[in-house]
Formats: C-alpha cells, sequence, structure tokens
C-alpha cells in the first residue's frame, strides 16, 4: 500500500487518485511471503521537502519505536512496549493522532497473535516474531509510521527489516 499527502494521514487509508505534490508524506507499507512466511515493513518519505512540523513528527515516531525496540527483550511484558511508545508520542503532543496498538504477532499470516496492545499481560520469549509500528496520522493533513519486524532472541532481539529510518526527501 502506497498512501501519500493527506491520505497517509488515514492509518489504513485507501490509496486516492491525485497526483503526488512536492511537501507530501509518502507512506509505503510493503511485505513479501518467503518460504510461507511473512513480512510487514512500513517506511515513510518526503518528496523534494518537508516541513519542520513534518520533520517533528517524523523523530517522534521514530523515538517512540526505537524505546520500543528496545523494550524487545525476553521477560518483558508485551504491553508494555505500547506503553513506551505511547508515553512519548503523547508527551510531543500527538496522543490523540496514534489510533493502534504497537504491532502485531506475524508468521505464516501477517496478523498473528500477540497483540502489542497496551493491554497485554504476556511476557515475551525467545523465538517471537512481531511487528513494532507506531504511527501519528493527522487527518486531512498526513501521517508517520515507522514499522520493523522483531525477533526476541536469547539476550535481546533482532531487527528483521533492514532498511534505513532516517527521514529521507526524494527528489
Amino acid at each position: 500500500m502506497v498512501l501519500f499527502g493527506e491520505k497517509s494521514g488515514e492509518p489504513h487509508g485507501n490509496p486516492g487518485g491525485r497526483q503526488l505534490k512536492s511537501g507530501d508524506l509518502v507512506l509505503f507499507d510493503l511485505g513479501v511471503v518467503l518460504d510461507g512466511y511473512c513480512s510487514d515493513i512500513t517506511r515513510t518519505v518526503a518528496f523534494k521537502s518537508a516541513t519542520d512540523k513534518q520533520k517533528e513528527i517524523y523523530d517522534t515516531v521514530l523515538r517512540a519505536e526505537l524505546a520500543s525496540l528496545e523494550m524487545s527483550k525476553p521477560g518483558n511484558r508485551i504491553g508494555d512496549l505500547d506503553s513506551t511508545a505511547r508515553k512519548i508520542i503523547s508527551d510531543a503532543g500527538y496522543g490523540e493522532y496514534f489510533p493502534h496498538r504497537i504491532g502485531h504477532g506475524m508468521g505464516i499470516n501477517v496478523h498473528e497473535f500477540p497483540s502489542m496492545s497496551h493491554s497485554n499481560d504476556g511476557i515475551l520469549k525467545e523465538g517471537m516474531v512481531y511487528t513494532i509500528e507506531p504511527g501519528i496520522y493527522i487527518p486531512k493533513i498526513g501521517g508517520v509510521r515507522i514499522e520493523d519486524d522483531v525477533l526476541v532472541t536469547e539476550n535481546g532481539y533482532e531487527t528483521l527489516t533492514k532498511f534505513p529510518k532516517d527521514l529521507q526527501i526524494i527528489d
């Protein structure tokens, strides 16, 4: 799925018919199936330019994602990953614009258990695979989501998706 401009402000939006414009945020939500297992990655870029507000939103989402990744260790409570990201986004003034959970389990299906929501009291265990995907979506303006696939390892985590996360401005 590719959403840009105001359509990127809809977390599960549908692409529209208007042409890409300078200053649009462009959200790419992609995945493949390999040997029966799914992947899921989202990156957001800016087309030709980004405003200070867009950069602030991007930086907030990135900080939330990195903090949640650091919580990805055996023994940690699943809901704490969501709460960690949600606090960063809320403290930046965008709490109402983060309407979904931090992620979901994945494997044979792209959306599997566990639900990575703040209310999940389950405990992370080595071998679990899930997404971390915080986002800020401002209706009629635009949005940012950064998503990675995560494997819990013996002592922490491994990010299975390998693509830069710094804000890229594409010409």
